[in-house]
Order: structure tokens, then C-alpha cells, then sequence
């Protein structure tokens, strides 16, 4: 069995890459209705319908994790977690400005999280760009 090429590998771990921040979104949506008190917990007080939000949200994360693994539908659900990552920030942020209301997290551990939401998006961000639209890629 001959070696798989480079292109070939490149593929085959961005499908797995693919799979894996699926799998990490549906989990955070599931998490959303397991552990729906934490969520609401984190809503900024500004933010209205917490409960509703926090359901939403999760149903967002579990349907546009779904969506990710198809990969007709990879770039439409890339960009679904972009603007999802960009939706819930305020709470990634709440958090952060008031460690005292989380003490199960570090405060450090709260800040950490904000850039975190910029590698998601960046991660999803590689599921948005169609073969076609690559001209300097190998084909």
C-alpha cells in the first residue's frame, strides 16, 4: 500500500479536523440543555429571554455542528458558527469582567476563554472556502 501524498493528508486531517470541531459543537449544545442553569447564569443582564437564549443557542450549536459534518453543507454551517461564536461572546465576556459570580473557573481561565472563541472561529472559518474558490491549491 503506497504512502498517502501530501494533498491526500492535508485532506484526510482537515476531514478529520472537521469531525472533531463537529463533535465539539453538538457536545457545547448538548451541555446547553443538560446544564441549562449555568447558561443562564452567564447571560449578560443586559441580554433578554435568558432561558429562551440559552435554548437557542444550544439548539444552534447542536444544528450547525450537524450540518458541519455534511460536507455539501460545510461552508453554510462554518459560517453559522462564525456568527453563532460572535452571538455568544457577551457571556464569554460577562464571565470574564465578573469572576466572582464563577468561582468554578479561574479568572485567568475566564480571560483564556476570550481568545479561545477567536481560534474556534478561525477553525470554522476553514470549512467556509469551497475547493473552487483555492487557486494556489494543488487539485
Amino acid at each position: 500500500m503506497a504512502a498517502a501524498t501530501t494533498p491526500e493528508k492535508s485532506a484526510m486531517l482537515k476531514t478529520l479536523s472537521r469531525y472533531l470541531l463537529s463533535v465539539f459543537f453538538i457536545a457545547a449544545g448538548v451541555n446547553h440543555f443538560w446544564h441549562t442553569a449555568f447558561y443562564v447564569a452567564i447571560m449578560p443582564p443586559w441580554l433578554p429571554w435568558h432561558l429562551a437564549l440559552v435554548y437557542l443557542s444550544g439548539a444552534a450549536e447542536v444544528g450547525l455542528g450537524a450540518l458541519l459534518l455534511l460536507r455539501r453543507w460545510q461552508a453554510l454551517a462554518g459560517w453559522g458558527l462564525i456568527a453563532l461564536s460572535v452571538a455568544v461572546f457577551p457571556a464569554n465576556i460577562h464571565m470574564a469582567l465578573h469572576p466572582e459570580r464563577f468561582a468554578q473557573f479561574t479568572p485567568t481561565g475566564l480571560w483564556l476563554r476570550l481568545p479561545l472563541q477567536f481560534v474556534l472561529m478561525a477553525w470554522a472559518y476553514w470549512y467556509t472556502r469551497s475547493p473552487a474558490r483555492r487557486p494556489f491549491q494543488a487539485r
